[in-house]
């Protein structure tokens, strides 16, 4: 087999939560990796502005992945488009900080309905696809679903589900010849993060000080560990959780 085990040449990804963040610095890799990409989101301009700087390798469909049907037609769309699809990156995500007395149900059904329910239907729609071309699933898991993080506890719920969906996914989709990965990320550089953590110098603080690298990671930190996991260099590799994190899950 020619050229580098760790390339995406002809490979086909849909990417939810693709606009921006994560999901646009794996689409990045990805497609500077060979890949093509249809970028999943809700926020139409976004997901305009992130293929016009990605090209001609990039298209994006505009869906809400709580919508099972549009799931379903998101799924499609790659299909049809591209000819195929080789993998399946459930990136979208929402948050909620909120203490745990002042958290309702309605609060954690929303996280729930987007890493959870919503990643189980694009895998449970995408497969027969995936499965014919021995393609994978990649979730996007968190520090959350390892640490004991105050004012999330909706968002650890979902991503400590998150690590079960790894597991179960992997042991159905294995005899299809359909691998299921998850990236636990660590602290990530963005817009949002950045704003957030110098309004808040002491959490700031805690958390480069737990992280033995120091510092934030990247977007393309986790675009290149995606890459790998959806090669064929990693074409022995599921069930896996792999924590692009500078060590702060297991940092002191």
């Amino acid at each position: 087999m020619t050229g580098s085990p760790f390339d995406l040449d002809g490979k086909i990804a849909l990417i939810t939560g693709g606009g921006s963040g994560i999901g646009f610095g794996i689409a990045q890799c990805f497609v500077n990796s060979g890949a093509r990409v249809l970028l999943i989101g809700q926020t139409e301009s976004k997901l305009a502005a992130a293929v016009e700087q990605l090209g001609d390798s990039a298209r994006y469909f505009v869906a809400d992945v709580t919508n099972e049907a549009a799931c379903r037609s998101a799924v499609d769309c790659c299909v049809d488009m591209f000819g195929g699809l080789d993998i399946l990156i459930n990136n979208a995500g929402n948050h909620l900080k909120k203490s745990l007395l002042e958290t309702s149900q309605a609060d954690v059904q929303s996280v729930l309905d987007v890493h959870v329910l919503a990643a189980f239907n694009l895998t449970r729609l995408a497969l027969p696809a995936l499965a014919e071309r021995e393609g994978s699933v990649l979730f996007i898991a968190s520090m959350a679903s390892y640490l004991s993080i105050p004012q999330v506890i909706g968002y650890t719920a979902a991503k400590s589900a998150v690590l079960g969906l790894v597991r179960g996914t992997a042991a159905e989709a294995g005899p299809m010849g359909v691998r299921a990965n998850a990236i636990a990320p660590g602290w990530i550089s963005s817009a949002m993060t950045d704003a957030a953590l110098n309004n808040d110098p002491p959490r700031k603080a805690k958390i480069l000080s737990r992280t033995p690298l120091g510092g934030m990671g990247e977007p393309s930190d986790i675009g290149w560990a995606a890459t790998y996991l959806s090669s064929r260099a990693a074409k022995f590799v599921t069930g896996q959780v792999l924590a692009v994190d500078g060590g702060a899950v297991s940092g002191f």
